[in-house]
């Protein structure tokens, strides 16, 4: 079958692998159809492996090579002994985290901070851009007719932006501000003007604010010719926003996060930064600033996130800006999202 498979950094190769062979018990046999491009597989495309382990992981015993994809929908195509979540023929939408169940964490509840936490499409034999993908039935989640396969690809990104802003503790009528307006930003936006709040969102680049602009859900600010933090000062009458949820991993725009932030408000990093980024610890402690930090999003969280995306309207199908083939991966999928001057922001890729 055909399929989408990491080698190394810049080596990216849709070539033809063996199928699955059987599915074993607690096993779903599904058949992707829609996969997100995400930032992570940006990384490891650019500067990997990464998160791709190179020998075997301690939980799953992948490595490298990889089949790539871990933000997708799917049909079911065949359940193993003992399932029971799921039928064939459904369309699902597949959660990627696989954890011990046995560590520190796990047994608190905290599968996403797992100490040998795995990924399917990063550290597992299977990943969503392929024709077939064997993953556990406790990871698989039917969708409600009223979602589509676009927007069950993209319960992965949207969970992650939700667990953003409700780490921040937004509620209906706060100023809440997101700078960056990559996917996880955009999606943020979304969420949290769909709980109430009033949303500012900060990008400098200009296909990412358009992007923006084009959801409707609040007001988009350009760093690079206004002053950010003394505008969200004077439309809140000098008090500052509610919270921040910092989604660009940009040094300047955390420094803005701090300086927009009212006293006794919260700034929640989801953005991941790769590099050290200075901020002033004096101001957290004079103005009790809350800073808190987001990694992925409870793993019980998918039924919550398809119901919001169903039952509320959510249009996370708006954030997409490019729908390829597996055979245009790389040169419209991951060359162009790296590519500074490109203009695409959120890329699905058609895996059948």
């Amino acid at each position: 079958m055909r399929a989408a498979v990491f080698h190394d950094a810049h080596d990216i190769r849709i070539e033809e692998v063996d199928a699955p062979k059987e599915v074993g018990p607690g096993e779903v046999l599904v058949r992707p159809f829609w996969c997100g491009i995400c930032g992570t597989d940006l990384h490891e495309y650019a500067a990997g492996p990464i998160v791709i382990p190179t020998h075997a992981h301690p939980l799953t015993g992948a490595s490298a090579p990889q089949i790539l994809g871990h933000e997708f929908s799917a049909e079911v195509v065949e359940v193993g002994a003992g399932v029971r979540n799921v039928v064939v023929g459904q369309r699902v939408s597949v959660m990627p985290i696989i954890s011990c169940g046995e560590c520190y964490f796990c047994r608190r509840g905290l599968g996403h901070l797992c100490t040998r936490m795995a990924c399917v499409g990063l550290s597992f034999a299977w990943g969503g851009i392929a024709e077939l993908a064997v993953v556990p039935a406790t990871q698989v989640y039917a969708l409600p007719d009223e979602l589509t396969d676009i927007q069950g690809a993209l319960v992965e990104p949207t969970a992650v932006a939700a667990y953003g802003v409700d780490t921040a503790g937004v509620r209906p009528g706060d100023t809440v501000l997101i700078t960056g307006a990559g996917p996880i930003g955009a999606l943020a936006s979304i969420y949290a003007s769909s709980i109430g709040a009033r949303v500012f969102v900060s990008e400098v680049n200009p296909v990412r604010a358009a992007l923006a602009r084009s959801l409707d859900v609040g007001e988009v600010l350009d760093p690079s010719s206004i002053d950010v933090v003394g505008y969200l000062r004077d439309v809140t009458g000098g008090i500052g926003v509610d919270s921040v949820v910092e989604c660009s991993g940009n040094e300047r725009a955390l420094q803005a996060a701090f300086g927009a932030v009212r006293a006794a408000g919260t700034i929640t990093q989801t953005g991941l930064h790769t590099r050290p980024a200075s901020i002033d610890p004096m101001q957290v402690s004079l103005r009790e600033i809350t800073y808190n930090g987001t990694w992925c999003y409870p793993l019980t969280d998918w039924p919550r996130v398809i119901d919001l995306i169903a039952r509320r309207g959510l249009a996370v199908e708006r954030v997409v800006t490019a729908e390829i083939g597996v055979a245009d991966l790389v040169e419209k999928g991951f060359d162009m999202l790296l590519n500074p001057s490109g203009n695409e922001v959120k890329v699905l890729v058609n895996a059948r």
